[in-house]
C-alpha cells in the first residue's frame, strides 16, 4: 500500500526534515506517528499525500510514484484516500451533511448515493442529531468529528490523521483515536499523528514509528 526506500526530504532552505525513511504499510495497518514538533510527521503526511515529493529515495503509495512528473496520477490517488487536517477545512455556512458531501464531490458516484454515503458516515461518527446544522453552530469536537465524516464517507483505502488529540483533554482525546481506529479494515489503513503517546496503550495492536530530527524508529504494539 505505502512503500518508502531511502526516502529523505529536504526543503529549499536547506532543512532536511525527512532522512532515509523505510518503511512498508500495508492493508489494514493501524500506524501511529509520533515525535516532537519538527520532528518531521506532518511532513510524512505530506508525502504520502503527494503533497510534498521526496528529495531522494523512491515513495509508492497503492502503487503510484510519488514523484513531480506523476502529479496528475497523485490527484487522482487522493480520491481513495482519507486526510484529517488539522484545521479541519470546514466551509462555514454549509452543514454538515453538505461539508461531508463536498469532500465527495470528485467521486464518480450518483448525487444520492453521496448524500446516502455522507448521512451514514455522520452517523459513525455520532453526528446523526448534527447532520442539518450549520458547522459554525458546532463545537470544535463535533467539527472535528465532521471532518473525520467527511474522510471516512468516501470508504478509502487510507485515512490519515494529523494530530487529531490536539487541543483536547485526555477522555475526549481517547474517544477520537478509539474512533479513528475503529474504521481500520483488512482493507483499510489507518494512520495518525499524535503527541498523546500516553494514550496509544489503549488501542490494540498497531505499529508506533517515532519520528527524531527526520530519523525513523519503530516497534510493533500489543
Amino acid at each position: 500500500m505505502i512503500e518508502a526506500k531511502g526516502v529523505c526530504l529536504r526543503y529549499p532552505d536547506g532543512t532536511e526534515a525527512l532522512h532515509q525513511i523505510d518503511l512498508e504499510i500495508g492493508p489494514g495497518d493501524l500506524v501511529y506517528l509520533t515525535g516532537p514538533s519538527g520532528s518531521g510527521k506532518t511532513s510524512l503526511l505530506k508525502l504520502f499525500m503527494g503533497m510534498e515529493y521526496p528529495t531522494s529515495g523512491t515513495l509508492k503509495v497503492l502503487d503510484q510514484p510519488v514523484t513531480k512528473d506523476q502529479a496528475g496520477n497523485i490527484r487522482r490517488l487522493r480520491r481513495v484516500m482519507g486526510p484529517v487536517f488539522q484545521e479541519f477545512r470546514l466551509i462555514r455556512g454549509r452543514t454538515a451533511l453538505e461539508n461531508v458531501m463536498l469532500g465527495m464531490r470528485f467521486l464518480d458516484l450518483p448525487p444520492a448515493q453521496i448524500k446516502e454515503n455522507a448521512g451514514t458516515a455522520l452517523v459513525k461518527v455520532g453526528l446523526a442529531h448534527k447532520v442539518l446544522s450549520r458547522v459554525e453552530n458546532l463545537s470544535w469536537g463535533e467539527c472535528q468529528r465532521v471532518a473525520i465524516a467527511r474522510a471516512v464517507a468516501r470508504k478509502p483505502a487510507v485515512i490519515l490523521a494529523d494530530e487529531p488529540t490536539g487541543n483536547l483533554d485526555q477522555d475526549n482525546a481517547l474517544k477520537i483515536l478509539e474512533l479513528l481506529t475503529s474504521f481500520q479494515d483488512r482493507k483499510t489503513a489507518v494512520i495518525i499523528t499524535t503527541h498523546a503517546t500516553h494514550l496509544i496503550g489503549h488501542q490494540n495492536g498497531g505499529t508506533l514509528i517515532r519520528l527524531d530530527r527526520g530519523n525513523m524508529h519503530w516497534e510493533r504494539l500489543g
